[in-house]
């Protein structure tokens, strides 16, 4: 059974060059990161360190948003500026769970209340709440929320043809919206600071270096399994259905394919896996609160994408890295001219490197490899 499940995804990745090395490079990440964290002494040259690992870590779960988005906008022609949402909702069930193992060793010691909760005179656990104690019923939710809100926008959105720039403009506001209820204090969800201070998950101290590197692990499957799911979707017959609506929506729908139907399924996917990225996001920054569902956010999602070259899965992570690098860097050196670097960099893609980075790279090789041949 394993093997027939598996049989699919590797066989997409025999014409997909680009997508084995990447994911060879992931998986010398995987083995050579945590070794260098746990092996060499923290005076050694080679010692990298537990934030080092966590920073690479968070990128990977930005990496796996990425590819989200670019199954949608790549290949479907779906450009959705509120993807954010969905990972700020995948954050947030994880952290539902993560506060309910605070238990006692909360600053007010309530056994089942957490401790924003008692600060706002909460007297009893919301509905939604219960269940959250459980990994298992946690990791539902992490699926089904996300699911759900994609289910639902997705079917009054494509059921009521809207497309272009006006479903760009309604998944943005949605992402507002949410980011508004969010920050109420009344809705539950801890307001504007949102949740924090996790101590344990699945019983294992988060401050723990194995607990550390097994969380990286966890991200580092996450990203590779996400990469062959939607590397499987777009080499499959549906994959070829859903190039055929990005190309030419109306033709293909004369043709009598159900394009409502298409659309609302791989956006519901995307939705899914940009929620388990923000379920492997929180446990590894310790921190979720509504600014995750900041239109803002959503927007830098598509750059990544565009950076990194999309419809091809792997350029939406090489962009997702460089991106989050230079962002890095910048705010740290020079944090007032770091968003007008964003926005150049954005610019600078758009009008010479129309194919992203990695379309260039690869275009640039075909036509030296023509040169030759000719």
């Amino acid at each position: 059974m394993a093997d027939q499940l598996l049989a699919g995804p590797l066989a997409s990745l025999r014409a997909d060059r680009g997508g084995r090395y990447f994911l060879c490079l992931l998986l010398a990440t995987a083995v050579a990161v945590p070794l260098l964290n746990s092996l060499p002494g923290a005076d050694s040259a080679l010692h990298l360190s537990s934030f080092t690992m966590n920073l690479i870590g968070k990128y990977m779960t930005y990496a796996m948003l990425a590819i989200a988005v670019d199954l949608i906008w790549g290949y479907c022609g779906i450009l959705s500026l509120g993807h954010g949402a969905f990972f700020a909702l995948g954050g947030y069930a994880m952290g539902m769970y993560l506060m309910r193992q605070i238990g006692t060793r909360g600053v007010y010691g309530d056994p089942v209340l957490p401790d924003f909760m008692i600060f706002l005179n909460w007297t009893e656990l919301p509905w939604f709440w219960h269940g959250f104690q459980s990994f298992p019923y946690a990791l539902l939710m992490i699926v089904l929320v996300p699911a759900a809100l994609a289910l639902a926008f997705g079917f009054l959105a494509f059921r009521s043809r809207v497309s272009g720039v006006y479903f760009s403009i309604i998944t943005q506001a949605l992402t507002y919206a949410l980011m508004l209820a969010f920050f109420r204090n009344d809705m539950g969800f801890g307001g504007n600071n949102g949740f924090t201070d996790f101590k344990d998950i699945l019983g294992f101290n988060l401050q723990a270096p194995g607990t550390r590197i097994a969380l990286f692990l966890a991200t580092a499957l996450g990203l590779a399994a996400s990469y062959l799911l939607c590397r499987f979707v777009v080499s499959s017959r549906a994959g070829r259905v859903i190039e055929a609506i990005r190309d030419a929506e109306s033709r293909a729908r004369f043709l009598g394919y159900r394009v409502e139907s298409y659309k609302l399924w791989v956006f519901v996917l995307s939705a899914i896996i940009a929620g388990l990225a923000g379920a492997l996001y929180v446990p590894q920054v310790g921190i979720i609160n509504p600014s995750e569902f900041s239109p803002t956010n959503s927007i830098e999602i598509v750059i990544w994408v565009a950076i990194g070259g999309r419809g091809t899965l792997y350029g939406a992570v090489v962009g997702a890295f460089l991106v989050n690098f230079a962002k890095t860097y910048f705010t740290g050196a020079l944090p007032s001219f770091w968003l007008y670097a964003l926005g150049s960099l954005f610019i600078g893609v758009t009008l010479f490197l129309p194919y992203g980075v990695v379309g260039a790279v690869s275009r640039s090789g075909f036509t030296r490899l023509r040169g030759s041949l000719s």
